[in-house]
């Protein structure tokens, strides 16, 4: 399975090339031209046979991790984060580091040894380490070097009724969904860009834009779902299973209202549940493309991830697959035009 394959996948923010390469393979035989430019971003050209807006769909490749930023004399590896982490899961998480994936866990001093103040705060990066096995520096700087990617040590899992856990489904997901929206049949051309650092950002789409200069751009995501206990109603901006998430704005984007109602009005026409992202907190590469050159109007979709930012988020899967759906229906719309 696709999904699977992408979640499994390491892609730490500027260290997406095994992402790139599978997004490469998967779409090399549907899209008549892929760069990859500069920094990484993998910008995909699907001609199509009819005059259309210059539309731009994206979906960022890269994912938080970690970073070894020391090893210390008992072969234990200090790190920094990569990204927007929640420090306080961090204990105890397995994880692979280097391309040659070097296990290892996040470890810190025992709880029983904790002292009143250190039990009642999550623990800063400065007291936490990772062990690999390694018994001396030597040891541990003949498998890890300073500077090596660390990612979460998570495998893709289906569970209770049609969910799935796995990590960094943001943006795994947008990735899949606009695979799958190349290799489909469309009248409109469409670039198809995979951008790299987000997480970061928003590095790599602001040059892709730039290049690219759309005038549609759609952004696809796995966002925020805060559907838990202790969350008042008032800041639970998605709703797991109640339909793709379309955004209003964002720290970084009011969103163009004509191109949202018009999703809004698809997904009603063609009874897809819909939800719409009832927060700011965050921005997306819409950040980016909206700015560039003389300006584009854009559309944020997403599916809401329980727990994103950490070693296992969770969706829907009816959530993800009518996400897919309201796109193509979307690009379907562009092509009648209307929208500029």
């Amino acid at each position: 399975m696709l999904l699977k394959r992408l979640t499994e996948t390491n892609g730490i923010s500027g260290n997406e090339k095994a992402v790139r390469n599978l997004i490469i393979e998967e779409i090399k035989d549907y899209v008549d031209d892929i760069k990859v430019d500069k920094i990484g971003n993998v910008i995909a050209y699907k001609k199509g046979s009819i005059e259309s807006p210059r539309v731009m769909v994206a979906a960022h490749m890269d994912e938080v991790g970690l970073i070894v930023s020391k090893i210390e004399k008992s072969g234990l590896i200090r790190f920094m984060p990569v990204g927007g982490l929640d420090k306080r899961v961090l204990v105890s998480k397995p994880v692979v580091i280097g391309e040659d994936k070097i296990p290892g866990v996040i470890g810190a001093k025992p709880i029983h040894l904790q002292k009143g103040p250190e039990r009642s705060k999550a623990l800063s990066y400065q007291q936490l380490y990772i062990d690999i096995g390694a018994s001396s520096e030597e040891q541990a700087k003949s498998n890890v070097k300073i500077g090596d990617y660390i990612a979460f040590d998570s495998k893709y899992v289906e569970f209770g009724k049609d969910l799935v856990k796995a990590k960094a489904l943001d943006d795994r997901v947008g990735c899949s969904m606009l695979i799958d929206l190349l290799k489909s049949e469309t009248n409109i051309s469409i670039y198809g860009v995979f951008t790299v650092m987000e997480e970061v950002g928003l590095v790599g789409a602001g040059p892709a834009a730039f290049e690219i200069d759309p005038d549609i751009g759609i952004v696809l995501e796995g966002t925020t779902c805060s559907d838990v206990p202790d969350v008042d109603n008032h800041l639970t901006a998605t709703k797991l299973g109640a339909g793709p998430a379309v955004s209003l704005m964002d720290r970084t984007t009011i969103f163009n209202k004509k191109l949202r109602n018009t999703i809004v009005n698809l997904a009603e026409e063609n009874d897809i549940p819909y939800q719409f992202r009832r927060t700011t907190f965050g921005g997306n590469d819409s950040g980016k493309i909206h700015l560039a050159k003389e300006g584009a109007i854009t559309a944020t979709l997403s599916v809401p991830c329980r727990y994103i930012h950490s070693p296992i988020s969770v969706m829907n899967k009816n959530d993800y697959k009518n996400t897919g759906k309201l796109l193509k229906l979307l690009i379907a719309e562009i092509e009648k035009g209307g929208l500029m």
